[in-house]
């Protein structure tokens, strides 16, 4: 896995937290679950990095 892949999956989960937060904190369920979702996301395309690493090997 690349340094910018793992930023990029990483700045997901990071962008998917504060989006889940600020969601919270005015009571938008729509933002709230579009910042899971972003998390979600990132955590998908790092396990799929990790599994190509495991091949390349």
């Amino acid at each position: 896995m690349s340094a910018s892949d793992k930023a990029s999956n990483l700045g997901d989960k990071v962008k998917g937290k504060v989006k889940e937060a600020a969601g919270k904190t005015v009571g938008n369920e729509r933002l709230e679950a579009e910042g899971k979702g972003d998390q979600i996301k990132g955590d998908v395309k790092q396990a799929g990095e990790k599994v190509k690493d495991a091949f390349k090997d």
